[in-house]
């Protein structure tokens, strides 16, 4: 399918690979043999091994819709109220929009609502780095962002501007490597992307404003009661299933798991941040601010990492280690106490110390940076329809990258599961909605985000230390995992 300009189109799912944006070659002959075999076996022993799991047919991409799951089309589907759950979306961030639009696609009927009173109530974080969800995005019907930044080369300096690490398209290019690796990381400001999502939902009325979540319960028709606090009042609604898409402090996430069961984590460090247009350092040029480099500098305690935030802007994101009392004491001293210690610590190679004194305090936040244990799969068991995406489920520092591109992720993989899972004849009201959808989901959720929960706890602690100092044209992380090979 030809790659597209967003502009005005509307989508429904691709019929041959049912939205799925891959199909199955089905099973060799060997395979099926195989499986059969140990089915056969399983079945003459009297012991309590594991059953033989089916094999899965080889998946390849869709060649209808170039693997999006999505074709152009007039209208949207019209929601089918009468096949599909009723989806009750907590939480109007990039998880909880996204979710909405893979439903929108799909005709599963949903409400999307957020506590925030309008869509510039308060901040949703700064500048994202898209990477596994390049692809996710287009199964949510935006194959172009016009504010989408793609970065070719990425540094990595000691304080006094000494380049101890480089790669990046520009790096390879210039090598004698026989391959250049094309994959490419596209950075977008957060509310951008959260708008390209609710623009394919028709805008900002798409959305419940105002709403908090203070408790739900199951009907006796199967169905969940909603109870929401609106402008003082209390106000009462019905859906199918609940979808807690409410972040890392999630009401959803509260109502079904106990606190004290998978609490919090402070992971030792706060991270301050700021945005800075180009245009408030213009006196001072440098190839860093070529709105296509991404560069950190560190010490073994403090690191800033840098990165474009738009054609005309960077983000920036200091961090360093903290005991929680004092990382919060100081957060809540406000901006210009954030502005002063970062301005201290960062005394370093130029356009460093720029940068950070052109920042408006108005863009510049910090916060101590927490986590929370993998969550275990049992604990949702019992949560019958509800489920759990993005922040809400799987909490992780931002210094991987990944927040937001696994609730892309999850999003897209929760209505694919809603659509096949509660397609007309599969009798999902009588199952139920998790053993027809949310077991299977949450598995692949939990499992594929694991590694990034851990990798994202573990970078805390090694660009913070010397280990980051490492000469290498690699990431960290990278030459972290080599060593421990």
């Amino acid at each position: 399918m030809e790659k597209i300009k967003n502009s005005a189109l509307k989508w429904t799912i691709c019929q041959e690979c049912h939205g799925q944006g891959k199909k199955s070659r089905g099973l060799s002959k060997k395979a099926r043999l195989g499986y059969q075999m140990a089915l056969d076996l399983y079945g003459k022993t009297n012991d309590e091994r594991t059953a033989p799991v089916p094999p899965k047919g080889h998946l390849y991409s869709c060649l209808n819709c170039s693997g999006s799951g999505l074709v152009p089309s007039v209208a949207p589907p019209i929601a089918d109220n009468e096949n599909y759950p009723n989806i009750a979306i907590i939480g109007g961030g990039i998880g909880g929009v996204a979710l909405a639009v893979a439903c929108l696609h799909r005709g599963i009927p949903f409400t999307l609502y957020e506590r925030d009173s309008n869509f510039e109530a308060r901040s949703q974080g700064y500048g994202l780095t898209l990477q596994q969800a390049s692809r996710a995005i287009e199964g949510l019907g935006i194959f172009s962002l016009e504010q989408g930044v793609i970065s070719t080369r990425h540094l990595v300096h000691t304080t006094t501007g000494k380049v101890i690490g480089e790669w990046g398209i520009r790096k390879w290019m210039q090598s004698d490597a026989k391959t250049s690796p094309k994959r490419t990381n596209v950075h977008i400001a957060r509310q951008s992307l959260r708008l390209a999502l609710l623009e394919q939902l028709g805008g900002h009325d798409a959305v419940q404003w105002g709403h908090q979540l203070v408790g739900f319960n199951e009907s006796d028709d199967d169905s969940l009661g909603l109870i929401f606090e609106v402008n003082g009042e209390i106000q009462h609604a019905k859906a199918d299933l609940v979808v807690g898409a409410d972040g890392i402090r999630s009401a959803v996430r509260s109502l079904l798991i106990a606190e004290d069961s998978s609490p919090l984590r402070y992971l030792g460090c706060i991270v301050i941040l700021g945005i800075c247009p180009l245009s408030a350092i213009e006196s001072h040029s440098s190839s860093l601010l070529d709105s296509a480099t991404v560069f950190q500098t560190a010490n073994g305690n403090e690191r800033i990492y840098i990165m474009p935030f738009t054609s005309d802007s960077v983000m920036w994101q200091l961090s360093f280690p903290m005991p929680e009392k004092e990382a919060k004491d100081l957060s809540a001293q406000g901006v210009q106490a954030l502005k002063e210690e970062a301005c201290r610590r960062t005394k370093w190679h130029d356009p460093i110390p720029q940068i950070l004194a052109a920042t408006l305090e108005t863009q510049i936040s910090g916060y101590p940076v927490y986590d929370r244990e993998l969550l275990e799969p049992e604990l949702l068991k019992k949560a019958g329809p509800a489920t759990l995406i993005g922040d809400a489920a799987h909490p992780m520092s931002p210094f991987k990258g990944q927040g937001a591109n696994q609730a892309l992720l999850d999003a897209l993989s929760l209505a694919r599961g809603i659509s096949k899972g509660c397609r007309p004849l599969s009798q999902w009201r009588k199952a139920g909605v998790r053993e027809s959808v949310l077991t299977v989901f949450e598995s692949e959720m939990l499992e594929r985000s694991a590694t990034k929960v851990k990798d994202s706890a573990d970078a805390v602690q090694f660009l913070h230390s010397e280990t980051v100092l490492h000469e290498g044209d690699e990431p960290r992380g990278r030459y972290i995992k080599k060593e421990k090979a």
